[in-house]
């Protein structure tokens, strides 16, 4: 469950970054700082699966449902996943689809 858990962590904060289109280059050193500390990943482990994952097509509500059964009872592990969510959306140009997201992602993670 840890890998899983892991994973759709990484897809949720990779999914801002791609959907911006920002540049990998400038997020890769927070993206492998958060990554670090929730999951003590390596920079490399996590500037690859960063790479990766902007480069594929994800089911991005499977990732949220596997983060919900995970953090179910947890209030406190989500407000600490949104901050770091929001800490990706701050570390670039901000847009008016990035609080879209930031809302939808956030009711959903509450919905348990």
């Amino acid at each position: 469950m840890e890998k899983k858990i892991k994973e759709s962590v990484g897809t949720l904060l990779a999914h801002i970054i791609k959907v911006d289109n920002r540049d990998i280059e400038k997020e890769v050193p927070l993206f492998c700082e958060i990554m670090g500390q929730n999951f003590n990943c390596s920079h490399e482990e996590a500037e690859a699966f960063l790479r990766e994952i902007v480069q594929k097509d994800y089911d991005l509500d499977k990732h949220i449902d596997i983060i919900n059964q995970a953090l179910c009872d947890d209030k406190i592990s989500k407000y600490h996943l949104l901050e770091q969510l929001n800490h990706i959306i701050y570390s670039d140009t901000i847009s008016e689809e990035d609080y879209k997201i930031f809302e939808d992602i956030k009711e959903r993670l509450f919905k348990c």
